[in-house]
């Protein structure tokens, strides 16, 4: 699978990020990086333990990740799911975290196909 072929399937914004970013290498180095962010396994966790605080960082954190690297897909839900936490409560989370994990899922497996 090819690096474009990887953002049409995960709902990427191919040509945005390669306006944004020096050349598709740097993309593809960064973009396989985001197999080893701890954001999203963070937020999953902190959300089982009831942390708002936490999740609300992890949330925040993993939606820079995505919005950088245009992962739009993954970007919108986890900036809906971040906005909730923002107050410190856990109040929408149980409804907005799921999406999050689809998309999260889906751009795991294309990436993993690209490596």
């Amino acid at each position: 699978m090819t690096l474009e072929q990887v953002y049409a399937a995960i709902g990427g914004d191919y040509k945005g990020v390669m306006e944004r970013l020096p050349s598709a290498d740097f993309v593809r180095r960064f973009a396989l990086k985001f197999l080893q962010d701890d954001s999203f396994p963070n937020l999953k966790k902190a959300l089982e333990e009831k942390d708002a605080p936490t999740a609300f960082r992890a949330a925040h954190t993993l939606k820079g990740v995505c919005q950088n690297l245009g992962f739009d897909a993954l970007y919108v839900p986890s900036s809906a799911l971040t906005e909730a936490l923002r107050g410190g409560s856990l109040d929408g989370a149980d409804e907005l975290f799921p999406p999050v994990e689809k998309e999260y899922q889906r751009v795991v497996e294309a990436l993993k196909a690209l490596e």
